[in-house]
């Protein structure tokens, strides 16, 4: 049986309300022979960081990840830099940003950061809210240049995205995917459809809509989100994103919470940027939904959260959170991920 097959069998046995223990299965039994290990990444003094990014910048691998410096105040937040290894190990004294500016004393909201180059230029992409009442509009999109002085990292040229089409009070701007097109940061605001936003970046907080085209996409696990920024592989762009939703699983003690999953799709290379092909089903590995569990933040979860990755021309690293309390990253053979991924059809658009 497929893996769609029996997620599909899964949710029909919850909707017609003829779920047993059987149905609560373990879904790292879906683990795809292509996610060929998993390890956990340990960071000194934040034992519990998660949704982390990560890039290789200047020879060296850099990866941020968020934190929640007091659990009694789940919406503040900070993000952090931290070297690491060729095992994924750090190797200097994490920094956490400064990402507020002189003039906010509400404290920091950063969420989910992901980093990005052009050329020898590092920039981080993140979501934040700078109001003193928190509320769904007040979460914004961010943009900041990151400066190495030979010893931190400094914040400039920090800016709110908070002109584009279709901005609303009502939504929670987060998870924008960031990637670079003739030297130029473009972000795609949503997958389905896949819009373009050109950021100006001059102090206006304008993105301009380059281009948007649907998705008909063959995905049943939630709503299609961002995840990593999107690179260059093979002559078109490859990302991975994050959906969610609610069944009970094994790892759920057979209770109905959200569970997020990963997935991956590429995009052409070129202008409008259609996506040329996408999962079907979950990314899964071993150590995905099984392990420690933790207190949550916001609600009862699940989690595999993608935020990065790297690759060479074998194999891919994705790096993702897990359960809002960890980071993780994953080794995925390269031509084993890309043959999963079904071509998408627009004969019909």
């Amino acid at each position: 049986m497929t893996i769609l097959a029996i997620f599909i069998s899964f949710f029909l046995a919850f909707v017609s309300g003829h779920a047993d223990e059987d149905v609560f299965f373990d879904l790292e039994t879906l683990s795809q022979d292509f996610v060929l290990e998993t390890k956990k990444i340990e960071i000194p003094g934040h034992p519990f960081a998660f949704n982390p990014s990560i890039i290789r910048w200047r020879g060296q691998l850099l990866m941020s990840f968020r934190i929640i410096p007091d659990i009694k105040q789940k919406y503040n937040a900070e993000i952090g830099l931290v070297l690491l290894n060729e095992e994924f190990e750090p190797i200097n004294t994490p920094q956490l940003l400064n990402l507020r500016d002189e003039y906010t004393s509400n404290p920091c909201r950063a969420e989910d950061g992901r980093l990005i180059a052009i050329g020898d230029r590092l920039f981080i992409i993140y979501s934040d809210n700078p109001e003193m009442k928190i509320s769904k509009g007040g979460f914004r999109m961010y943009v900041a240049e990151l400066i190495f002085d030979s010893e931190h990292f400094i914040v400039e040229n920090l800016e709110c995205l908070r002109n584009y089409e279709g901005e609303s009070k009502e939504i929670r701007e987060k998870s924008w995917v960031p990637f670079i097109y003739q030297d130029t940061l473009l972000l795609a605001y949503s997958i389905n459809p896949h819009k373009i936003f050109f950021p100006r970046l001059d102090g206006s907080g304008v993105c301009n809509t380059l281009c948007c085209t649907p998705t008909p996409a063959n995905w049943n696990f939630g709503i299609l989100r961002g995840g990593t920024p999107a690179l260059m592989e093979d002559n078109q762009y490859l990302a991975f994103f994050h959906s969610s939703k609610k069944m009970a699983t094994r790892h759920s003690k057979g209770k109905e919470i959200l569970h997020y999953f990963m997935g991956a799709y590429t995009f052409s290379k070129d202008p409008p940027f259609n996506i040329t092909a996408m999962s079907t089903s979950p990314i899964i590995g071993k150590n995905f939904y099984s392990g420690i569990e933790y207190k949550p933040y916001w609600a009862p979860l699940r989690c595999v959260f993608p935020c990065g990755f790297l690759s060479d021309h074998n194999f891919i690293w994705i790096i993702y959170g897990r359960d809002d309390h960890e980071c993780w990253v994953a080794k995925l053979n390269k031509k084993g991920l890309l043959q999963s991924l079904a071509p998408i059809s627009y004969k019909f658009i």
